[in-house]
């Protein structure tokens, strides 16, 4: 964008103090003209009278009078400038801050007078001998904050202690024995930081592309795992109602038949009893016929065929007993039983295992939680009992009275699944249990004290509640896989061999960290933590 060319007569018309525009212009005896606030200001902090241009000294004080002549051609000049001058500063160019009106393009700003300069402004300090000894640098706006709010001073130095720009005042008050060094100084130390900042950047950006694409890639997943289950469910629910409503129609058909039973034997024996009441009822009319008859041939020829009663059962012991329905109910309830376990064996167990065990966390025994008479193996992947209680120095991670032993690794959130080995051991216990539990007197080892464990031993398997829950026994139990998912507040168990469900602790509160927790009880043969095989 195009500028007015008035460098040349703004000058003449510009006060060589304030730099600006005359306002109400006055003359020295030497020829220079001033602002007269300008000079009468300048002259009251003088001790001596002189031209602030020439140097020229005035034994007197100078009775100034305003330059008419000066004054009207400065305000035709003001006049003139507004009519030509067009803007001249483009978006993200640093106006000059002296200009009136329309602002100039800064070409340099002052680090020492916290001002920047059009060329025309500028021109003092390139001609002014003690305005060249100011520190100009390339143009830049927010001067003053480049100012000491506390010393007023120019922040040139750097702080290294605290991180902070401050002048050369702080360093000898709030900085004083601080480390500080010349902003150019800090700034080509920061600059050779950038790169490795950026590089640290650009792979935080990664990693968070990666984990966007690793969340989408879970919920594609969770879908498709969601349909699958939905699939598998509708079958089961259906099969399942399709017994239950077989299994009613068969209650209701053999309750109804039982009744209708009953009804009908009720109903011959009432029958009976009507027949024989009517028979007796004969019998008796005959008797008191008898009874009032004289004739002796008759009464004899008759009572000889009544003194014989007719033939009748005791009905002291008839009784027509309502049905029972309990066994036929039970018989039905069984068959639903059946039918469910049936359909809880099609259920996918050996997908749900492999699904879990992508989870799988590689787990090491803390022999700083170990009972002592426990033994650990070097690589910390196996327990024992010794048969000796150890002198161990106190440790209040250790437990001392069950012998048991926690994982060095501990679970706040997310989902983790490990695996352990028994083979040849006739009791165990292993579970999952949370940081804070007793560890040095006898407790309950159940979900509310901190537990969710399985124990095994010749009775059975049991999941110590408050009951417990006994569990079918499994024969062929060598290898137990734990699945827990913090955040769901669920703990499963799984028979690894046979790649089948054994139980789920649902609904569990955590809010601690929980810790793998093994106990190999009394016998040699060790629990060992093994690796994860889904080939298995």
């Amino acid at each position: 964008m195009a500028c007015a060319n008035t460098s040349w007569s703004e000058e003449n018309f510009s006060c060589s103090i304030c730099l600006d525009e005359f306002s109400s212009p006055v003359s020295t005896a030497c020829g220079h003209n001033f602002c007269r606030t300008c000079i009468t200001k300048f002259w009251d902090e003088q001790v001596q009278y002189k031209c602030p241009v020439c140097n020229k000294l005035f034994n007197t004080r100078p009775d100034l009078q305003v330059n008419t002549f000066l004054s009207e051609l400065a305000a035709q000049f003001r006049t003139t400038l507004r009519v030509k001058e067009q803007p001249c500063v483009e978006p993200g160019e640093v106006p000059c801050d002296v200009c009136t009106g329309t602002q100039q393009k800064a070409v340099k700003s002052c680090l020492v007078c916290f001002t920047s300069y059009c060329q025309t402004h500028l021109e003092p300090h390139q001609r002014v001998a003690r305005l060249q000894r100011h520190r100009l640098v390339e143009p830049m706006d927010r001067l003053e904050d480049r100012m000491c709010k506390k010393h007023d001073r120019l922040l040139e130095l750097f702080c290294q202690t605290e991180q902070v720009c401050v002048c050369l005042l702080c360093t000898v008050t709030d900085h004083k024995s601080h480390p500080v060094v010349p902003l150019k100084e800090e700034y080509e130390v920061k600059t050779a930081q950038l790169g490795k900042i950026e590089t640290e950047v650009l792979q935080m950006i990664q990693e968070r592309k990666e984990k966007i694409k690793e969340m989408k890639d879970t919920v594609k997943l969770s879908n498709k795992d969601a349909d699958r289950e939905i699939a598998h469910g509708g079958q089961v629910f259906t099969a399942l109602i399709g017994c239950v409503e077989k299994c009613r129609d068969e209650f209701n058909q053999t309750v109804k038949e039982k009744l209708k039973s009953t009804v009908k034997r009720a109903e011959d024996l009432i029958k009976e009893l009507e027949q024989q009441i009517e028979d007796l009822t004969n019998r008796s009319s005959e008797v008191k016929r008898l009874s009032d008859t004289e004739d002796h041939l008759h009464f004899l020829q008759t009572f000889r065929s009544l003194k014989d009663p007719p033939p009748t059962r005791d009905w002291t012991r008839v009784e027509v007993h309502p049905p029972s329905y309990v066994v036929t109910l039970r018989r039905s309830l069984d068959q639903l039983e059946e039918t469910l376990n049936m359909e809880m064996k099609k259920l996918p167990d050996d997908a749900e295992l492999k699904r879990v065990q992508k989870y799988e966390v590689d787990l090491t025994l803390d022999p700083d939680t170990a009972h002592p008479s426990l033994i650990l193996s070097e690589d910390g992947k196996q327990v024992h009992d010794g048969g000796v209680v150890k002198i161990l120095p106190y440790n209040p991670k250790r437990f001392t009275y069950y012998t048991c032993v926690l994982t060095r690794q501990s679970f706040s959130s997310g989902r983790f699944y490990f695996e352990v080995q028994f083979k040849f051991k006739t009791t165990w216990w292993l579970g999952v249990a949370r940081e804070f539990i007793d560890r040095k007197v006898q407790a309950e080892w159940t979900p509310e004290r901190g537990h969710w464990t399985l124990y095994y031993d010749k009775d059975g398997l049991v999941f110590i509640d408050n009951p417990s829950v006994h569990l079918p026994l499994r024969a062929e139990l060598q290898k137990v896989g734990v699945f827990v998912d913090y955040d769901e507040g669920l703990v499963s168990f799984y028979d690894v061999e046979a790649r089948v469900h054994i139980y789920s602790a649902t609904g569990c509160t955590f809010t601690e960290p929980l810790y793998p927790i093994l106990d190999p009880w009394s016998n040699s043969a060790p629990l060992i933590i093994s690796p994860v095989n889904q080939t298995d």
